[in-house]
């Protein structure tokens, strides 16, 4: 995946959220299944921020970025600041 591809899915991502935001303000989606599904999505952009950090890393070191891989939910939840 290109970091083109990977900013795009960051933006589909992003859009889904805010629409779904507004589906529970017009009461198209109960309160649990937003916050369910808004979990997903801020998984999926975490992994999607990690991916695209590990590739620019992998550039800047002079490697080849496309050898940087999706990390586990787990592992990328589970990061400290």
């Amino acid at each position: 995946m290109r970091d083109d591809d990977i900013l795009t899915r960051i933006s589909a991502l992003v859009a889904e959220e805010h629409e779904l935001r507004g589906r529970l303000s017009a009461g198209e989606v109960t309160s649990d299944d937003e916050h369910a599904r808004v979990k997903q999505l801020e998984v999926a952009l975490d992994q999607c921020w990690d991916l695209l950090r590990q590739r620019r890393a992998r550039r800047g070191a002079g490697e080849d970025p496309d050898g940087a891989a999706v990390r586990p939910a787990g592992e990328v939840e589970n990061y400290r600041q």
